[in-house]
């Protein structure tokens, strides 16, 4: 049947089970949106007060949900308002197809209004990114879009649409979408082998845990694999709710806001094995002293991260969850490393995870949203001292999500990945736990928050400045506090009550446990004004340049 361009886009995304959009209107799209209009029944959009609100919107729908998101814009600054989103998506590995606008073909390269080249200036943030000038080649493009988007390491792609293409017609036919599943492919007999006998020969092996574990859904063979090695584990950031955070085996993060004994077991191990991770410089910092006595194992899906970072002595390259169950069941029987295991849990006790400062207040309050949290729900962050408090001090589960920006550290991220969030899970609950320098990037998605009714709660650790940076100008800038203090008396509650959300404070002398059960118990959107002290710091802490064991603890005047 003859469509335009427009009605192509729609039927394609029904094509993939795309039945949620985030986006927000303008001139060059305006085909397209009156296409959704009368598809408004069969797919919803959620229309953001700005187009990076879209973008992490997208974000957070596909990172809680598995699914591929979806982000529509407009030419020009609309296009360009979705690059943060879009690059903070492409530094995690996130799925998401982003459409934008163009002015008409005829236009293009000639400083039309609201023209501007989105395709080049995204395609080093992209995996993949297309202009389509032919309306007969749009569904194709599309298709082979959502197959890169999703396929092998996942990322974002982009599909710039000039107006007329979305005006032209074409021969559309209807082609059923086969449900991607990883293959086994390229992964390797002889490299499986190898890394079996490298485990046997190990007595102190350590795994390393990243993201790429929670992306290809790899929980429960993770959890196998460790209790056939007999290992512990530590994560990056992204690596969190890949095993329980109270399991045994767990010794929290690595780098430089790692634990003690997550550094000091990846010094002292003889076999690191690598899953899913990239070898950031947050969690290497200084190379040369990085695993320094172990052999390096990586197992990842991009062929590109092989020795990129770190040089490793052996690597399996395929979808960590076909990788882990092909070793699971090539470990004939389990291992043990009694003696190792026995140190781990020593260092464990000697050395525990605390808050540096004039309170434990931090801490107190994200363990009581641990205890009021159903272990299923959806946390997440913005960027900064919080956004490690949350991932020290809340109980992260496999049946969680933990939403956070943790390649580009993208402040103003946490709101909109909330709404997308919740959106895509509407049974669930979702908070944001935010910093007030950060939410105050992207407070205007309040309006978002509010128009859909987003039961979100919004946890705002208000110290009253930027508080990461500020730690580091105490440390290193002999307190010299250029531009970190946010002495602006912003009410946060009256903010919130003006977008017609609830706003609750929470103080010092409050009972945490108290005031989040109370949000939580609302029928609807909260924001919670949360009183922490200017001058908590997250410890432990690796200064630049330092190995990952050489750390800083509390500092005491």
């Amino acid at each position: 049947m003859k469509l335009n361009g427009a009605e192509i886009i729609i039927a394609c995304l029904k094509e993939q089970g795309v039945d949620t959009i985030f986006g927000f209107p303008g001139g060059a799209v305006l085909n397209t949106y009156d296409a959704l209009y009368k598809n408004r029944d069969s797919v919803r959009h959620i229309l953001t007060s700005h187009e990076q609100g879209a973008s992490h919107a997208a974000d957070g729908y596909a990172r809680s949900t598995g699914k591929v998101g979806v982000v529509f814009a407009t030419s020009g600054p609309g296009a360009t308002n979705l690059v943060t989103g879009l690059a903070t998506a492409y530094m995690d590995s996130i799925p998401m197809v982003a459409f934008t606008g163009n002015v008409p073909t005829q236009l293009l390269g000639k400083d039309s209004f609201q023209e501007v080249d989105i395709s080049g200036i995204t395609m080093p943030i992209t995996k993949h990114n297309y202009i389509v000038k032919d309306v007969d080649k749009l569904a194709a493009t599309i298709r082979e879009a959502f197959h890169i988007a999703r396929e092998g390491r996942p990322g974002p792609v982009l599909i710039d649409i000039p107006k007329d293409v979305t005006a032209a017609e074409a021969e559309y036919t209807r082609v059923e979408i086969e449900r991607y599943i990883p293959d086994d492919l390229h992964v390797k007999t002889s490299s499986l082998e190898k890394t079996i006998k490298l485990i046997k020969e190990s007595s102190k092996p350590m795994l390393y845990v990243g993201g790429g574990v929670i992306l290809s859904n790899a929980q429960s063979e993770l959890a196998e694999f460790l209790e056939k090695i007999d290992s512990p584990m530590g994560v990056s950031l992204m690596g969190h709710g890949a095993i329980d955070t109270m399991h045994r085996r767990f010794t929290g993060m690595i780098g430089m806001h790692g634990t003690r004994v997550s550094n000091i077991a990846v010094t002292n191990c003889d076999l690191l094995v690598v899953i899913g991770a990239r070898f950031s410089d947050r969690v290497v910092s200084k190379a040369s002293a990085f695993a320094k006595k172990a052999r390096v194992v990586h197992i990842d899906v991009d062929p590109a991260e092989i020795n990129k970072n770190i040089a490793t002595y052996h690597h399996v390259i395929g979808d960590v969850k076909v990788v882990l169950a092909k070793l699971n069941s090539m470990l004939d029987k389990p291992l043990v490393h009694g003696p190792w295991m026995e140190q781990i849990a020593k260092w464990k006790v000697e050395h525990p995870v605390q808050i540096a400062g004039e309170t434990k207040r931090p801490a107190e309050i994200l363990r009581a949203l641990s205890s009021v949290l159903p272990p299923n729900s959806v946390v997440v962050t913005e960027v900064g001292q919080h956004q490690m408090w949350a991932a020290q001090f809340y109980h992260h589960t496999p049946e969680g999500r933990f939403l956070t920006s943790g390649g580009l550290g993208t402040m103003g991220y946490g709101t909109g990945a909330a709404i997308g969030a919740q959106v895509g899970n509407p049974t669930k609950r979702v908070v944001n736990v935010a910093g007030d320098g950060s939410f105050k990037m992207n407070c205007n998605e309040l309006a978002t928050i509010a128009r859909y009714r987003l039961p979100v709660v919004i946890l705002i650790m208000n110290n009253h400045t930027l508080g990461m940076v500020r730690q580091w100008q105490t440390l290193f800038y002999e307190e010299r506090y250029s531009e970190t203090t946010l002495d602006t008396e912003i009410d946060w509650v009256a903010l919130a009550q003006a977008f017609g959300v609830k706003g609750m404070r929470l103080g010092t002398d409050d009972d945490p446990k108290v005031v989040l059960a109370a949000a939580l118990s609302l029928d609807g959107p909260v924001v919670i004004d949360c009183e922490i002290p200017l001058d908590n710091k997250v410890y432990p802490m690796v200064a630049p340049g330092a190995s990952i064991d050489e750390m800083i603890e509390e500092v005491i005047d």
